[in-house]
């Protein structure tokens, strides 16, 4: 099956062997972007079967996902990055992305993942679908306990911020109901880590869920 794709990110080289992998594997590239703003007016220029992105781009590829499932829902986003943060798996998953791979993926298999996502498979190396299923497991909007041993630790705004996201909230919906920058939240989770003394935000969100 040829895919008709756009591909967005603001390193070119990396976008050049992106794209000459796709178009050895029989896949249209019919839009190239190097931010957000790119990569939302192609997708709804051009319709494309899949929208390939950077994260950490101008404007921000979870902004762009966002956009584009707002803008052309029948389009397929599926993330291309260097990241393996939760913020980031999590808030393009909740921004609409239907696949999350990471830029060490070999560029021969990618079409063949772009089209099983198109048949409704995932899209998600084994590492990262393990905080998926832990995210899943978890309750999602159960309260935390504020008098937990865990929550002593914290500052009024570090347990703001963890509720928030913990209620399903993305880092971009925290700042702007808190009046913070996404930076500032990103800080402040990563302050939340360091005093509860766990490696990633779903752990934290279990010793927060703790009577």
């Amino acid at each position: 099956m040829s895919l008709r794709i756009v591909l967005a990110d603001d390193h070119a080289r990396m976008r050049g062997r992106v794209r000459a992998a796709l178009e050895a594997s029989g896949c249209d590239v019919v839009g190239e972007g190097a931010s957000a703003e790119d990569a939302v007016r192609l997708a709804v220029e051009h319709r494309p079967d899949v929208a390939l992105l950077d994260i950490h781009m101008p404007g921000n590829g979870i902004q762009a996902a966002r956009g584009i499932t707002k803008a052309a829902p029948e389009v397929v986003v599926v993330m291309l990055t260097q990241s393996a943060e939760d913020d980031d798996l999590f808030d393009s998953l909740r921004a609409g992305a239907s696949g999350y791979l990471l830029k060490g993926t070999d560029p021969a298999t990618l079409a063949d993942t772009l089209r099983g996502v198109l048949d409704g498979e995932a899209a998600m190396p084994p590492r990262l679908v393990a905080r998926i299923m832990d995210e899943f497991r978890a309750p999602a909007k159960r309260r935390f306990a504020r008098r937990s041993v865990a929550a002593a630790k914290l500052s009024a705004r570090e347990w703001e911020v963890m509720q928030l996201l913990g209620e399903g909230l993305t880092t971009d919906e925290v700042s702007k109901r808190l009046f913070l920058s996404a930076t500032t939240v990103r800080v402040h989770v990563s302050s939340v880590l360091k005093k509860l003394r766990v490696k990633d935000r779903e752990a934290a969100f279990r010793l927060l869920r703790e009577e």
